[in-house]
């Protein structure tokens, strides 16, 4: 079959997402005549939502997802000077979250899996270790069981960075769930997305979730009493009348999604010059995005453009070799899978509002690319 020139495929859903918006216009409305602006019911009530979504003690509400992660390191411990272990291949913003801290970001390869390999992880970990910072990119999700395991014989905290991995699950357990501390964003470009910025904070430790609300409202215990030096990073209340809204759509999200990626899996497995990252059977993936390595992944993007498929490359230049961290990393530091996912990653559209048209013109767009690709070898 043929792909057909007429479909086109977009990779932003966010005008079908909210065509209507009078229902979170209505909700906000409510938020104004109330006059409750900050950390107000609306505020409790997401979390108090959210938390029972993940299967959580305790959400927290902050300004980012990257926030999430600062203030997270910062409540187990970590300070200036400190290492940090965290992926290879991550975005910055789980380093830049390590950094304003003063600490220092300790890269590991990760594996096809697009996660820390855990093989490598041990030889990372050393005296100035403080904590591990597990990406669970894509909305796949490390071996948390496996890296708990590891990282309890050093007595190192973890620190999950579930921005991309709301609704992913391990074992039946959400992804965030699983260290001293998980972080969501709620960027308009993530799972659970608003109109702006906005993350949360999950934990099942009562006094560290103590902790993180302090540090998110300047450390204030009352309007005038400050117990700790902390920061303004709190959730928006109209952003969370948004999320209170999008949150009951999660499960019919996910399971589009997933519906749409095991069609491409299936219609991907096999093919010459491109692979699917590994699947772990455990792992319930939550398909923030979906993406497949393509040997010539240039030429496969050009030709997707070409049949009105929009596409995103993630991440061209890794993160570790950003001029920012040129001082920072050892001389000669080089972690071969993240510079060949970089190097061979293309991102396709897996958006619950993909019909079934629109999926098989991807499908046979990229099969007809590889095929050809194989035929003219020869």
């Amino acid at each position: 079959m043929g792909a057909d020139r007429g479909v086109r495929v977009p990779f932003n859903y966010l005008p079908q997402q909210f065509a209507d918006p009078a229902p979170i216009m209505a909700a906000i409305a409510e938020v104004v005549a109330s006059g409750d602006f900050t950390l107000g019911a609306v505020v409790t009530a997401f979390e108090a939502a959210f938390a029972a979504k993940t299967g959580a003690a305790h959400a927290i509400g902050v300004n980012s997802g990257t926030d999430g992660i600062k203030l997270s390191l910062r409540a187990v411990g970590v300070g200036p000077g400190d290492e940090v272990i965290t992926a290879a291949n991550t975005f910055v913003a789980t380093v830049g979250a390590i950094a304003e801290l003063g600490a220092k970001p300790v890269f590991v390869d990760v594996d096809d899996s697009l996660c820390l390999d855990l093989d490598a992880l041990p030889a990372a970990i050393g005296p100035a270790t403080k904590a591990i910072v597990p990406v669970h990119l894509s909305g796949t999700m490390a071996d948390m069981a496996a890296l708990n395991a590891l990282a309890a014989r050093h007595g190192v905290p973890v620190v999950e960075d579930a921005c991309q991995a709301f609704m992913t699950l391990q074992d039946g357990r959400m992804a965030g769930t699983w260290g001293a501390a998980g972080i969501y964003s709620m960027h308009p470009l993530k799972f659970l997305n608003i109109w702006g910025d906005g993350g949360v904070i999950v934990t099942d430790d009562d006094a560290l979730a103590a902790q993180l609300r302090l540090l998110r409202n300047h450390g204030l215990a009352d309007r005038d009493t400050v117990v700790l030096m902390g920061t303004n990073s709190r959730l928006d209340s109209l952003q969370a009348a948004v999320a209170l809204k999008m949150l009951p759509q999660a499960d019919a999200i996910v399971a589009r999604r997933n519906a749409i990626a095991a069609r491409y899996d299936a219609a991907f497995a096999g093919l010459p010059g491109l692979r699917i990252p590994r699947r772990h059977p455990d792992v319930r993936h939550s398909f923030v995005t979906y993406q497949l390595f393509c040997d010539r992944r240039d030429a496969l993007a050009v030709h997707c453009g070409a049949q009105g498929i929009e596409y995103k490359i993630h991440y061209p230049v890794p993160i570790y070799r950003q001029p920012a961290l040129a001082e920072v990393l050892p001389a000669g530091a080089r972690f071969p899978e993240t510079d060949r996912q970089a190097a061979e990653t293309l991102t396709l559209p897996v958006h619950q509002y993909l019909d079934d048209d629109q999926v098989e013109h991807v499908i046979a767009t990229i099969r007809g690319f590889a095929l050809g690709e194989a035929e003219a070898a020869q």
